[in-house]
């Protein structure tokens, strides 16, 4: 215990007596360790951000969408989800409630004007039920209500976003804006969402179903999106398959020809981001864990060059009685405390661009450095430190010590 101790006092002594050269080696440890721990900690501040607009969804809902493979869109095929289906699924499937189609207005979004101002919003058309299954409800006014879809009512409920880049007045209830050369009735003003990926969701605006199938006309059959709950939850595979089984029947789908749709809960639909995003992660740790590398090789190139100053010295060890074996750990533990330094820096600066990314940008709010993040990263400059300080603490071992003391 007393030469761990004592080994350790020489390294720091050691990295004391040349610290500018012991912070250039470190640089590529510290390099690559803030990286890694940035990347992490704002993916998962993102990831956190995904579930947070997932979480107001139900875990009894499901979501069916038009779905092609890609290599099925280059060939020019198509799908789509209609009303039709929607009525369908309403008439032949069981234990079903809150069902609402969405609509969505525009492929790039649409204009939105106000007096002499406007934006671009994505439009959607839905139904009452759309509050309910997205977890989205008014902050103030009201929602769309049955009456207002029946009848095609010219109104609208808009995100707080919308309200401010119009330079509308503090409560728009019962102002006007102008969507597709027609006046709509703003109703409602739904709960904020913030942003994600720079997209901000308080662009959004809603109206009823019933008047967005109106403004794009009879002749043209919209590809919609189908939201429903599942009144049990023990029987949301029994219902998930009777759906499949209509829209399979509705889409003339023969046996071995796979769905030209898709049906999500938001457990699946978070889990397909969420392994993107941990791809992502991993990838990304990848490419700047080369830095971690390159720093290694730093810490040994200079390791070599401390063995060759320090030769006499290790002759005058080994003189006094040290061991091979002292002197191999006295000069492991230096690389090793390089790297863990270089590790600590790096773990610091790493959080605090982290946290400085995600106080500017909406989307990474609620970053934060996971456990295991910190685990890998000091885990990882200890074995850099053991891995590269191996061969100039091994040289330095295997010094003859009458050699050494002749040393100039």
């Amino acid at each position: 215990m007393y030469m761990l101790i004592e080994s350790f006092r020489s390294a720091f002594k050691a990295l004391r007596a040349h610290a500018l050269r012991s912070f250039l080696t470190m640089l590529g440890i510290i390099i690559g360790v803030m990286a890694v721990i940035a990347v992490v900690s704002l993916i998962q501040g993102f990831s956190n951000s995904i579930t947070g607009i997932f979480s107001g969804m139900g875990a009894n809902s499901l979501t069916i969408h038009s779905y092609l493979p890609r290599k099925d869109r280059l060939a020019g095929k198509t799908a789509k989800v209609t009303t039709d289906d929607l009525l369908a699924i309403q008439h032949d499937v069981n234990g079903i409630s809150g069902i609402s189609p969405i609509l969505f207005l525009g492929r790039f979004g649409s204009t939105v004007k106000y007096r002499n101002q406007s934006i671009n919003s994505i439009i959607r058309g839905t139904t009452p039920s759309y509050a309910l299954n997205n977890g989205q409800y008014p902050d103030s006014g009201r929602f769309i209500t049955p009456d207002d879809d029946l009848h095609h009512h010219h109104v609208a409920v808009v995100g707080v976003s919308v309200i401010k880049k119009l330079h509308m007045p503090g409560d728009p209830i019962g102002q006007y804006i102008q969507m597709f050369n027609q006046w709509f009735k703003v109703v409602g003003v739904l709960h904020p969402l913030g942003q994600i990926l720079g997209f901000d969701q308080d662009t959004r605006v809603l109206i009823p179903y019933g008047t967005a199938r109106s403004l794009l006309g009879a002749s043209i059959v919209p590809d919609i999106v189908i939201q429903l709950n599942v009144n049990n939850m023990n029987e949301m595979d029994a219902v998930t398959a009777r759906i499949r089984q209509v829209l399979r029947r509705r889409h003339n789908l023969k046996p071995g020809q796979d769905d030209d749709f898709k049906i999500q809960t938001p457990e699946q639909l978070l889990g397909t981001i969420t392994s993107i995003l941990n791809s992502i992660t991993i990838i990304l740790g990848g490419i700047v864990a080369i830095s971690l590398l390159v720093g290694g090789i730093g810490i040994m190139n200079i390791m070599l060059v401390s063995v060759t100053e320090r030769t006499r010295e290790i002759g005058i060890y080994k003189s006094l009685g040290a061991r091979r074996s002292d002197i191999l750990l006295q000069f492991l533990i230096e690389a090793v405390v390089l790297a863990l330094i270089g590790g600590v820096i790096g773990l610091l600066l790493g959080y605090g661009i982290g946290m400085l990314v995600a106080h500017l940008v909406p989307a990474f709010r609620g970053s934060f450095v996971p456990w295991w993040a910190v685990v890998l990263a000091f885990g990882f400059s200890g074995g850099v430190g053991v891995i590269f300080g191996i061969a100039p603490a091994a040289k330095a071992a295997a010094l003859d010590p009458i050699e050494a003391l002749r040393y100039e």
